[in-house]
């Protein structure tokens, strides 16, 4: 497999500094191997310097896990109890005020990761939002698991904060939306209107970022099956 990662440039659009609010760095990264759709790897021609200094403020992250942020045994805080039984799943909550439940589940997820400037109920809200907006624009389940893939990724690499959360989840369902579905241009125009509308965001803001959103999933715009099935159970789960 021949990579032509040494041709990409880093942008200011995800640029990650260490004490201000900027967008994260969208700094292209060349992977050792990649997971191909079909579950075959393909080792990479060129690798990266050893020698080269690399970037401090991007957090290094293993495998993706497509469970990890939609558990719903984690995080469980002191006032949540999660059973799971072999045929269904039960929460025992204690009498506390939704808001003390809500703070006490984003300190524990603010703990476990440290490195992520988003709590976990306005990241589970962001998936509600990009769910509910590819819904209306009729796209299937499967295009929506893989914009959570592509989200969840930008997430658990640190690369969202409070200013461009919206950009970046827009970003990943127009990707996904052109990946998977064979769309024409006024249908794209149609979903680019549409998402500019429920996110209240600028086009002229989004159309850069969807590359440096591109860039920032190293290409791997093709998912293997293993990561996209379980968004998309819980998607036709609930219905």
């Amino acid at each position: 497999t021949v990579s032509y990662a040494q041709f990409l440039y880093p942008t200011n659009a995800l640029v990650r500094q260490k004490s201000s609010s900027v967008l994260e760095s969208c700094t292209a990264q060349t992977p050792q191997c990649r997971v191909r759709a079909n579950g075959q790897k393909g080792s990479t021609a060129a690798r990266p310097n050893s020698g080269t200094a690399q970037d401090p403020y991007i957090e290094e992250v293993g495998e993706y896990d497509p469970n990890l942020l939609s558990d719903p045994r984690w995080p469980c805080g002191r006032h949540k109890r999660v059973l799971i039984f072999a045929s269904y799943v039960t929460t025992v909550i204690e009498y506390v005020k939704p808001s003390d439940l809500k703070k006490d589940m984003n300190e524990t997820f603010k703990e476990k990761f440290p490195h992520i400037k988003l709590t976990l109920s306005k990241i589970r809200s962001l998936k509600r939002e990009m769910r509910a907006v590819s819904e209306e624009c009729g796209l299937q389940p499967v295009t929506i698991a893989m914009a959570f893939v592509y989200f969840e990724k930008l997430v658990l690499q640190g690369r969202l904060n409070k200013q461009n959360r919206k950009l970046v989840a827009v970003a990943c369902v127009l990707l996904a939306a052109k990946i998977s579905s064979d769309l024409r241009k006024p249908e794209v125009k149609q979903l680019i209107d549409k998402l500019e509308e429920r996110f209240r965001i600028n086009r002229r803001e989004l159309i850069p970022l969807e590359v440096s959103v591109l860039v920032a999933l190293e290409m791997g715009l093709y998912l293997p099956e293993s990561k996209v099935m379980p968004h998309y159970r819980r998607l036709v789960q609930q219905g």
